[in-house]
């Protein structure tokens, strides 16, 4: 028996300042610990998803991209876009919203900005990727890419991996500044500004890549590996955007989320078709190793995937309910019969309008 009714109707909003409002009152090391477990514990269940590459416009400009995933409950979707020189119209590098519907009748459950929460999320899958292939003695970070996603990798390395030291630089000194005027003061973690990428990398432990220029860059270059580094490459994500040398893919064991986006979207883009990597998944789930000695150069070359913001909207919805965060939205009308859908309108000679609540119609006086 089908139990949907005008009960399910209303939909559940989040804003960005519902979305901070969570994380302030929460923490971030314990915002970051649970985003993390959610995505983890969706990826241990990888066979349960219907999953698609995800389908982009490109321009000259940027990306605008549509991100779906389902199970047999929950489908998912995220509007997000790239635009590198959105700074010159105040407008964020990254932009997104997604949204949560029921499987069984496609009602809209949840909705919810993703700009904010896309930071953690992908703060929170580079940690769950690195702890998988790092090893577990790493303490020492170069981060390279001093933007918008910078605090929240620096802190999920700090909080979910131990990380105390963290070497930066970007290419814009006042990212730097900004990035260390945020985190001053984080306990137990240091940071270090350098005056070039070779400068950050040498020595590190982990080497996270995270810069927003759309070009072929080469950021990483195989001169500046050293055995047993682990490189979190996060920032070649669309076609036409890279950050690492194809040599430094061809002198490590590379990982992804999702094989046929990543080739498109991903550092892979460069390799031959046959180049060998392997699914997360299948470390996570034990089918596969992860690192297999510790002089061995290991890549997680991330695009974003589906799952991560299906995890990610599940999340965000169940700290909403838990703190009482967040307003319901008359997204769907409501209907003394679903076939009559002209009549939300009313006949239209004698002048109807809706009822703000979208439950009755109210007619509208005629002029005299």
């Amino acid at each position: 028996m089908n139990t949907f009714t005008n009960a399910h109707l209303p939909t559940r909003y989040l804003s960005p300042s519902d979305v901070a409002t969570i994380l302030r009152r929460q923490g971030m090391a314990e915002s970051l610990r649970g985003m993390h477990d959610a995505i983890h514990a969706d990826y241990l269940r990888w066979q349960d998803f219907d999953k698609n590459a995800r389908v982009g416009c490109h321009s000259d400009q940027g990306v605008i991209e549509l991100m779906p995933i389902a199970d047999a409950q929950t489908f998912t979707f995220k509007c997000v876009n790239g635009h590198p020189g959105n700074g010159l119209f105040g407008l964020p590098t990254v932009m997104a919203f997604g949204v949560m519907a029921r499987v069984d009748t496609g009602a809209p459950e949840f909705i919810s900005e993703l700009t904010l929460t896309t930071a953690v999320r992908t703060a929170a899958m580079s940690a769950l990727a690195a702890r998988a292939l790092a090893r577990p003695e790493s303490r020492v970070m170069a981060l390279i890419g001093n933007g918008a996603q910078s605090e929240f990798q620096s802190l999920a390395f700090h909080h979910l991996l131990g990380i105390t030291e963290i070497r930066l630089f970007d290419s814009d000194p006042g990212a730097t500044d900004k990035l260390i005027a945020n985190l001053r003061g984080t306990t137990g973690l240091k940071l270090l500004r350098c005056a070039s990428t070779a400068q950050a990398v040498r020595g590190a432990d982990i080497v996270t890549t995270v810069t927003a220029d759309k070009t072929q860059a080469t950021i990483l270059t195989p001169d500046m590996l050293e055995p047993g580094m682990h490189i979190n490459a996060v920032g070649g994500d669309c076609p036409g955007k890279t950050e690492l040398h194809a040599d430094v893919l061809r002198a490590a064991r590379v990982f992804v989320e999702y094989e046929p986006q990543t080739r498109i979207e991903g550092d892979l883009q460069q390799m031959e078709a046959d180049f060998a990597v392997t699914e997360l998944w299948q470390v996570l789930q034990g089918h596969q190793a992860g690192r297999t000695d510790d002089r061995q150069v290991t890549v997680f070359d991330s695009v974003g995937f589906a799952l991560e913001d299906f995890s990610a909207l599940r999340y965000m919805r169940d700290c909403a309910r838990q703190l009482g965060v967040g307003q319901d939205l008359a997204l769907i009308p409501r209907f003394a019969d679903p076939r009559d859908l002209f009549g939300l309108i009313g006949p239209l000679a004698g002048g109807v309008e809706m009822d703000p609540s979208h439950v009755a119609l109210r007619r509208v006086p005629e002029p005299a």
